[in-house]
């Protein structure tokens, strides 16, 4: 039976209790998935090397990600609205930990001066705000008003790379367009687009007109295919996936997951092999 998202059940400070926040510090999977996740985060913002920054981590929840960015070398200060999460935070920092927490909802737009920081990571929070349990306050508002908050509290130069996990196409597309709405230049580089495990969606922002939004990765990260502008209708396009059926759903790396996905469920899978995905040779 699939599992209901943790948006469609509780506000994030009441499903992100004591027990739900534990499973942050006990459970190796999920620890290594909030760790990939960030250090991609980490790499989007293409920070200067050898040099320690200042970053803002919006839903820093037990503190996974801070972790990262201390690793990284970096400063950091992370929000988060469930008191549970944040309590596990300060429970496993060290004393010469270079970051904080504090708690706040981003929806209620961030509560930084102008230019404070030198980039902005987030992992597995921002489709939170597409929901809300009080009539007055639309996802479409809340998003607008944390957009708003973060293109104010960033230096001009920075960036940002937001992880989420949209419910829907037109939600992902929701939320690009109100970071587009005010005033941030970017796009959505979606990771492995044909792995039903692996394919996570970055929302990368910055004030660079003319920058390119960064490649997705894939087992063949050449054509850049999974990176698009924020409002564009290859964004609508990709995000809804009525690409045809190409030559790049038979990469190696969508094979296995789908093999994988089937010994997991206790199917008759083939072997691998050396020819395992390759193009068979056409008949006479």
């Amino acid at each position: 039976k699939k599992m209901s998202r943790p948006e469609l059940q509780l506000p994030p400070d009441l499903f992100y209790n004591d027990q739900e926040s534990r499973k942050y510090t006990s459970s190796s999977r999920i620890i290594q998935v909030q760790n990939d996740i960030a250090n991609r985060c980490i790499e989007l913002l293409t920070l200067p090397e050898g040099k320690s920054s200042y970053i803002l981590d919006v839903g820093c929840g037990s503190g996974l990600s801070g972790q990262a960015l201390e690793e990284a070398g970096h400063v950091w200060l992370g929000c988060d609205i469930s008191p549970s999460m944040l309590e596990v935070a300060v429970d496993q920092r060290d004393d010469d930990s270079t970051g904080d927490v504090m708690r706040h909802d981003m929806g209620l737009g961030l509560p930084f001066t102008q230019a404070t920081f030198d980039g902005c990571i987030s992992v597995s929070a921002l489709q939170w705000l597409c929901y809300s349990d009080v009539n007055s306050q639309s996802g479409k508002k809340r998003l607008t008003r944390f957009f708003s908050s973060l293109y104010s509290c960033l230096k001009r130069g920075a960036k940002a790379a937001l992880q989420f996990y949209p419910e829907t196409p037109e939600q992902a597309v929701l939320i690009a367009q109100c970071a587009n709405d005010v005033g941030f230049m970017g796009g959505v580089v979606v990771d492995f687009p044909n792995s039903s495990k692996a394919k996570k969606y970055y929302l990368c922002l910055g004030f660079d007109r003319g920058a390119a939004a960064p490649e997705g990765l894939t087992s063949n990260t050449a054509d850049g295919t999974n990176s698009v502008k924020v409002g564009s209708k290859k964004t609508m396009k990709m995000m809804k996936g009525r690409q045809r059926v190409s030559k790049a759903q038979a990469d190696k790396d969508w094979v296995m997951a789908k093999k994988e996905k089937r010994r997991n469920a206790n199917k008759e899978t083939r072997r691998d092999s050396k020819y395992t995905a390759r193009k068979r040779k056409d008949k006479f």
